[in-house]
């Protein structure tokens, strides 16, 4: 029967199995350490869309509201329920979006109405239609929007009647 050597008898070996092992350790903990940052990204992103969601689904609740305190006289219970909805959304992230007087961009605006004028340098958004929303980075709903802004000289680019449609292409 062979008896095998006590590991303890060549320190070379040892130190070999050390770093061996070492490098085993670092690395799965390199792996753990990696998980667990997937895993909270995940979560977070999970909980934004899930977050998204909801204010999504609550978008035509908030228009009802702002459409009933624009046309209805505001009483205090109504003036109530506005701003308890207005808070309570904007605690869960719900940030509006589309300002009079701000330029327009086509990621965050949605263009209805384009009137003509010759003396602008830029489209602006001259009238807010229904507001648009984000959350965190999320575009919501872009507003709609009437827009100010120079003549298109764009080929196959219709203008008339105070807006601007483009011709569909085949």
């Amino acid at each position: 029967m062979d008896e095998a050597r006590p590991l303890d008898a060549d320190p070379a070996r040892l130190r070999c199995l050390v770093r061996e092992r070492t490098a085993d350790l670092q690395r799965v903990k390199a792996e753990y350490d990696n998980y667990r940052k997937r895993v909270r990204r995940d979560r977070a992103a999970v909980r934004e869309i899930a977050a998204a969601n909801i204010l999504r689904t609550l978008l035509p609740v908030l228009d009802a509201v702002e459409r009933t305190c624009a046309h209805e006289p505001l009483t205090p219970g109504l003036a109530d329920i506005a701003d308890t909805l207005r808070t309570q959304l904007g605690a869960l992230g719900l940030e509006p979006l589309g300002q009079e007087g701000e330029p327009f961009d086509p990621a965050r605006h949605e263009a209805l109405v384009h009137h003509v004028a010759p003396d602008a340098r830029q489209l602006t958004c001259t009238r807010i239609l229904r507001s648009g929303y984000r959350a965190g980075p999320l575009l919501l709903r872009p507003a709609a929007v009437e827009v100010t802004g120079p003549p298109t000289d764009r080929p196959g680019h219709r203008t008339g009647q105070g807006f601007s449609t483009t011709k569909p292409s085949m």
